[in-house]
């Protein structure tokens, strides 16, 4: 049970005092140090009379359905809505952050939503949403008020979804997934330069999550890559990272490969060419990545799934919206039968590219 110090703050498990006197939070892996009062650089967790506490606990910067495509997951219950909310606070710095005023916000008027998990709950089935999905701001953050939620949505029979960077600790990591149903992880890059430099974190700790993900939990798993114009988007940076993704989760891990726009503190860079998604989707499947697809931008062959046995369309996409469906009743293809990797209602949903805010009383 959620151990509450006010409404909104709440005790958490994950930390431990230093020798100094500060305190240490072991949420993630930057491991901020905190004096009393001090704050982490999250802004959510804070050393509150020698103990490190979350301050965000059930509220929020807004409710909305959207269709499950947008997350992006692509192959866990096609066509479906799903009830999207986040908090504040992040614990990566990305200077490219396209939601940095919520991530990044420091400001606790941000969080006008209030709503308590079993409410949260309550509203997914109410607006027949199959699934809850934690988002805008990365989940991490908000561990305890996420984990509630989705203790309350598997109540109801409603799936969780994380949208998330994965940078988080082993024990905090493990008693979050195994609330969750399906997550689409960042992959913000292949090198530690990247991760260092322009997100202020590590790439090691990612690559355990997606590990952990994959072989340690029964989560459905896609990634995302931001292909940044001269950051990430070398031919042999994608040659690795592809390489890496078959050899260390299988070939059926769907990848996603999205186009940057300039925002938040790199301003300076040139949104990302339709040809670079498509080169990186190209890497993609010559090593071996079933499947593959672009994002951000309206490519309809590059967006649709594809039987990766007799290579015919499965599943046909124009942004969120689907058009063509070729999977039978257990999610094989109707043309060879082969399986297609992925979570699937035995027809798909019809939500499309609708997205509705909602106002939770």
């Amino acid at each position: 049970m959620t151990d509450f110090i006010t409404n909104d703050t709440v005790k958490t498990r994950y930390w431990h005092t230093l020798e100094d006197g500060r305190v240490q939070c072991d949420l993630c892996p930057r491991f901020c140090k905190m004096h009393k009062d001090q704050r982490g650089l999250c802004f959510v967790r804070q050393n509150l009379d020698d103990q490190i506490v979350m301050t965000s606990y059930g509220r929020s910067s807004g409710f909305a359905i959207d269709p499950i495509e947008k997350k992006p997951l692509n192959h866990f219950l096609p066509g479906t809505s799903v009830f999207s909310f986040g908090t504040a606070g992040c614990n990566l710095a990305c200077k490219f952050c396209q939601n940095w005023d919520i991530s990044k916000s420091r400001e606790m008027d941000t969080l006008m939503s209030k709503a308590s998990p079993d409410a949260i709950a309550q509203a997914a089935r109410d607006n027949g949403c199959d699934s809850v999905a934690y988002t805008y701001n990365d989940p991490v953050v908000f561990h305890e008020y996420a984990i509630d939620t989705a203790k309350a949505c598997r109540s109801l029979g409603i799936k969780s979804v994380a949208v998330s960077a994965g940078y988080v600790c082993e024990q905090p990591r493990a008693e979050f997934y195994q609330w969750m149903d399906a997550a689409n992880i960042d992959l913000k890059a292949f090198t530690e330069r990247f991760y260092h430099e322009i997100t202020g974190g590590h790439l090691d700790p990612v690559l355990e999550t997606l590990k952990y993900i994959k072989h340690e939990t029964s989560v459905w798993l896609e990634l995302t890559t931001l292909i940044i114009p001269g950051e990430n988007d070398s031919e042999a940076e994608l040659e690795a990272m592809t390489q890496w993704v078959v050899e260390n989760l299988g070939p059926d891990v769907p990848m996603h490969f999205t186009a940057f726009h300039p925002d938040w503190k790199m301003q300076d860079k040139p949104p990302t060419p339709l040809a670079s998604l498509l080169q990186a989707r190209q890497i993609a499947l010559k090593n071996g990545v079933r499947y593959a697809y672009v994002g951000n931008v309206h490519d309809k062959p590059a967006e649709s799934t594809y039987c990766h046995s007799c290579k015919k369309l499965l599943i046909g996409r124009d942004w969120y919206e689907l058009s063509e469906w070729n999977l039978d009743a257990s999610g094989n293809c109707r043309f060879c039968g082969e399986r297609c990797a992925g979570v699937f209602h035995p027809k798909p949903g019809n939500w499309g590219a609708k997205r509705r805010a909602v106002i939770m009383k």
